[in-house]
């Protein structure tokens, strides 16, 4: 359970960590200035397990690993939103970072509201709201994936047990 950061659509990669700290790829280093042109307030603010939502488009920009990074790094559980980038998409995964498509969801959950995110089922809920709402749940091979920390912790891992 965490805190809902909300954001609106197109949020691109550079908004997520702006590019003028984009000389340095220590995970700490870009969690500190996560977000800070959108909400100066969120690196400072944010706590483990709070969640951000976004519109539509979220990650947009950039190829770049820097962004679903930072967001990681500054222990957010998960990103709900509309819909993602497609290159944002693949980097977060890469890495780990859960993130959820589902639009009734964007729509019913307010910046601030308490929110819960269970990643295996892709259950939502807006725990401020009362309300309850359902995203695709990832293949049991991806959910595999983001447990172990992203693809190459998963390609390691899975060396050593075969």
């Amino acid at each position: 359970m965490g805190k809902a950061w909300k954001f609106g659509h197109d949020i691109d990669t550079d908004v997520i960590i702006p590019a003028r700290y984009l000389n340095r790829f220590e995970p700490e280093f870009l969690a500190d200035h996560c977000m800070e042109d959108a909400d100066v307030s969120f690196a400072k603010e944010v706590q483990a397990g709070d969640i951000i939502v976004g519109g539509k488009n979220f990650g947009c920009g950039s190829s770049r690993e820097h962004a679903p990074i930072a967001i990681k790094a500054a222990k957010v559980k998960a990103v709900i939103a509309e819909s993602y980038a497609r290159i944002f998409y693949r980097n977060a995964l890469n890495i780990g970072m859960p993130i959820l498509e589902c639009p009734e969801a964007v729509a019913g959950i307010e910046n601030g509201d308490q929110v819960d995110v269970e990643l295996i089922t892709g259950q939502i809920k807006n725990l401020t709201k009362g309300t309850t709402f359902q995203a695709r749940p990832f293949p049991s091979f991806m959910q595999d994936l983001i447990k172990a920390g992203g693809l190459i912790s998963y390609v390691k891992e899975n060396r050593k047990n075969a």
